[in-house]
């Protein structure tokens, strides 16, 4: 099915998928932040910047739950707010945690405070929000302990539609996540692209920045030059 984008009032809404997704730029380098949902569960995948606005496009829908790709401030600079304000349970890889937990104190403008982990998420870990059942995938490079969240289309609400993959910053539309940050690795990098490009070529690619993108589309782009 066609993915669509259509702007509404608070934020974008995405059709096509096999969930409904509110989209939201937020920040001062543009994050993309979600809401995911299939009627019976809420999740926000990397809550950048500016709680409050989160809330408001969530409306009536309680949160259940927060997913963190990866530990970077400009990704969970609204987090711990976020969290304090509608109680929902934080989701994060166990190696990115620890920097969740323990956020340093580094000079620049964008800062994030330390906030609790509730689930400590490993590869290939399986778990459910509402009826959504979501797969973990290790993808390190840009940071040691960065995943992507996986929901496939028979896991989700439109059993038609195409599956979702939250790929933070490893895959973008046309490019890739830097490696050199504290923590990176062109090699780990490489190894997760790899991984990732073995996945259904109409996944709708949910990133961490710029526009979204399917698997077939990056197939031509970035994995026959980085894999």
């Amino acid at each position: 099915m066609k993915i669509e984008v259509k702007r509404g009032p608070k934020c974008f809404s995405i059709e096509g998928a096999c969930v409904d997704i509110d989209w939201l730029i937020l920040g001062m380098i543009q994050n993309n932040t979600y809401i995911i949902t299939d009627g019976l569960g809420t999740i926000v995948i990397d809550p950048s910047d500016d709680a409050d606005r989160i809330i408001d496009a969530l409306g009536e829908r309680n949160l259940d739950a927060i997913f963190c790709t990866h530990h970077h401030s400009d990704h969970v600079g609204a987090l711990k707010e976020l969290k304090q304000k509608t109680g929902a349970l934080v989701y994060a890889s166990e190696i990115d945690a620890k920097v969740i937990e323990n956020q340093p104190n580094t000079p620049g403008p964008i800062k994030a405070e330390s906030c609790g982990v509730d689930v400590k998420l490993k590869d290939k870990d399986v778990f459910s929000v509402g009826a959504m059942k979501w797969r973990v995938i290790a993808t390190p490079g840009h940071t040691p302990g960065g995943i992507c969240f996986l929901l496939n289309s028979e896991d989700g609400k439109y059993i038609e539609r195409a599956s979702v993959l939250a790929s933070g910053d490893t895959l973008f539309c046309g490019t890739i996540g830097r490696t050199d940050f504290e923590g990176g690795s062109d090699a780990q990098m490489r190894a997760s692209l790899k991984r990732l490009s073995q996945l259904p070529d109409d996944t709708l690619v949910l990133p961490g920045h710029n526009s979204l993108t399917t698997i077939k589309d990056e197939q031509r782009r970035v994995f026959a030059y980085f894999c």
